[in-house]
């Protein structure tokens, strides 16, 4: 008897896609925060590039502006880049980064870096096993997530110059909560854009779909490891 299933005709080609989707997703999220934990040490064990970072007049918040050009244009517009620049602008993005988050390493030990780095990356995990194990459609989710997203900035915000540390450490773990959330709903997004894929999607497309993923999950880990060295972290003397 004949079948009209297409998952039943294309589950060899399409477990392949998935397959390699998903593990070029984590290669390049794995690249990105390897290119800026490398940048940020080098730049805080060398003095001038760490003096023209934050000694000279603008060049922080020129970096900041920058970063966050290149995160808004990449979204924007990777639909209509090559999968070199996509990649590209990827890198260059988490090269920048690393030089604005060169501050950790000046202001926290190595020891509690390297142990909030490990509780970062174990939570991560397990975030992401959930977002893709569990069987509940979290696309609900994702508008509440971002919802509390723009609280904690605002609050951040506000917290600047009412210096408050009830608001900070509030803002710390509700911001760990909401960063654990978009980790398993990002982790459910990408499985569902590996398993929406055209089974004759070439490499070009699978890798520009992959930076998008990488993106997301890149933001998410290094967003949860700045809330977690506040809770962990140790200043050094």
């Amino acid at each position: 008897m004949q079948t009209n299933s297409p998952r039943t005709i294309a589950r060899p080609q399409t477990t392949a896609l998935v397959n390699t989707y998903v593990r070029s997703v984590y290669n390049w999220m794995a690249a990105g925060l390897a290119l800026t934990g490398g940048i940020a040490f080098l730049t805080a064990n060398y003095p001038p590039l760490t003096q023209l970072v934050y000694g000279a007049p603008g060049v922080f918040f020129i970096l900041i502006i920058a970063q966050l050009g290149l995160v808004f244009w990449l979204s924007a517009r990777i639909a209509k880049m090559s999968a070199g620049r996509a990649t590209s602008v990827f890198m260059t993005y988490a090269g920048l980064n690393g030089l604005t988050l060169s501050f950790i390493f000046l202001a926290y030990t190595q020891a509690s870096i390297a142990s909030t780095f490990f509780v970062c990356a174990g939570t991560f995990v397990g975030a992401s096993f959930v977002g893709w194990t569990t069987k509940r459609d979290l696309t609900s989710m994702g508008g509440f997530l971002m919802m509390g997203l723009i609280g904690i900035i605002l609050a951040t915000v506000v917290n600047i110059f009412m210096k408050s540390p009830a608001i900070y450490w509030a803002v710390t773990y509700i911001g760990v909560a909401i960063f654990v959330g978009l980790t398993v709903y990002d982790t459910q997004k990408i499985k569902n854009m590996a398993l929406s894929q055209p089974a004759d999607a070439d490499s070009s497309t699978i890798r520009k779909a992959a930076i998008t993923g990488a993106l997301a999950l890149y933001l998410d880990f290094i967003n949860l490891f700045l809330l977690m060295l506040r809770i962990f972290g140790s200043a050094r003397d």
